[in-house]
């Protein structure tokens, strides 16, 4: 099996089918926008910390970089692309400003890795790794999200954790801090280093997720992301986007079946048996309080009648039932109390008469609720 990646472990997590679709299948996803942005940023902040001397590269070179860097695939218009590229600057401008006052050459930047956990090979690309006055290790991962990741967020990312398993393995390092980097707001969120029942719980998942790959496991998961490049492939979207069916492919009960038609009626059925229900539910509460008012038990129309009765659930009383049953060395036989059990005892004729009023008078009243009976008068005169 080829070495997995975080991105593909990430994107078996979310629809396996999606994984099949792109990773065995090889088909290629559209170009979008905010890849092609976020790509062109992380290119520059490598190129910032790449190492060289005398140290950082001025703000001219960075922005000139940018510029020759940049990606115009997925983008929706022209407008578009200069707004954003425009914004792309203004980004890199407070990058370049922020991280020249205390410049430091990291130890690796865009390095690559490749590790085993426990048999399963696993590659990747971690974008800055830097050594603290500590001895320790620091590893950052640009990111170039909309909005600003929470801290809880940053300490439940797997991508960190397999980061700070690759570094520990690679150089024989303890990790002490796990960096994701806000590009757009060039801000840094931070968390400590996975504890060791965390990474094992990684190891873990991805050992899990190998295996469901190698067992060929390629479900579709309906997700947040939903519909994909593919739906065309997708059980779930495949009638939407994908080519009909011909009539003479489909089983015959299936032949000239007009299924759009049928969704519709079906949405409107349940809507109309929604209204239905809501006025039955009115009726009812009218019916039971004009009874309970006018204490009645049968209320009468033209052609139907309808009952009423209150209906008590009981339940028996725990500790009651225990002090009557343990001296006769019968608890055992209900123990936990189940009413079932309990009322089988009380039919099996295994115990006496008094025990077994007894038990009845340890019953207690736990709800009560009206229920109602509809009788078709016409249908009883007809009878």
């Amino acid at each position: 099996m080829r070495p997995l990646s975080y991105t593909q472990i990430s994107t078996y997590q979310t629809c396996p089918l999606s994984y099949k679709l792109q990773y065995v299948d090889g088909l290629e996803p559209e170009a979008k926008w905010y890849f092609s942005f976020g790509d062109t940023l992380h290119k520059c902040a490598e190129y910032f910390f790449r190492q060289r001397l005398p140290g950082y590269p001025s703000l001219d070179e960075l922005l000139d970089f940018y510029h020759h860097s940049w990606c115009s695939d997925g983008w929706p218009s022209p407008e578009d692309e200069a707004r954003e590229k425009a914004y792309g600057e203004h980004i890199l401008r407070e990058f370049w400003r922020i991280h020249t006052r205390d410049f430091r050459v990291p130890l690796a930047t865009e390095r690559m890795f490749i590790t085993d956990i426990q048999g399963v090979k696993l590659r990747g690309f971690i974008d800055r790794i830097d050594k603290l006055d500590s001895g320790r290790l620091a590893i950052v991962d640009y990111k170039s999200n909309q909005q600003l990741f929470t801290r809880d967020y940053v300490e439940g990312s797997l991508q960190l954790t397999l980061y700070q398993m690759a570094c520990e393995q690679m150089w024989d390092m303890p990790v002490e801090r796990l960096t994701l980097y806000h590009l757009r707001t060039n801000t840094p969120v931070s968390s400590g280093p996975r504890t060791r029942e965390q990474l094992d719980e990684a190891a873990r998942l991805v050992v899990t997720v190998a295996e469901n790959i190698a067992a060929q496991r390629f479900p579709a998961t309906e997700n947040q992301y939903c519909p994909c490049d593919f739906p065309q492939y997708c059980p779930y979207y495949r009638h939407q986007y994908g080519e009909p069916v011909p009539d003479r492919s489909k089983p015959e009960p299936l032949r000239g079946v007009d299924i759009a038609a049928a969704v519709e009626r079906y949405a409107r059925l349940l809507s109309d048996r929604k209204d239905i229900d809501n006025q039955i539910e009115e009726l009812r509460d009218l019916l039971v309080q004009y009874c309970q008012v006018e204490g009645l038990n049968r209320v009468y129309g033209p052609e139907h009648a309808v009952t009423f009765r209150m209906v008590e659930r009981k339940a028996y009383d725990q500790d009651a039932v225990k002090a009557i049953l343990e001296p006769l060395g019968l608890w055992h036989q209900v123990l936990q109390l189940d009413p079932k059990k309990l009322g089988d005892l009380l039919k099996s004729g295994d115990i006496p008469p008094d025990v077994q009023q007894a038990l009845v008078a340890a019953t207690e009243v736990v709800s009560t609720h009206a229920q109602l009976w509809v009788r078709d008068l016409k249908k009883d005169r007809e009878e």
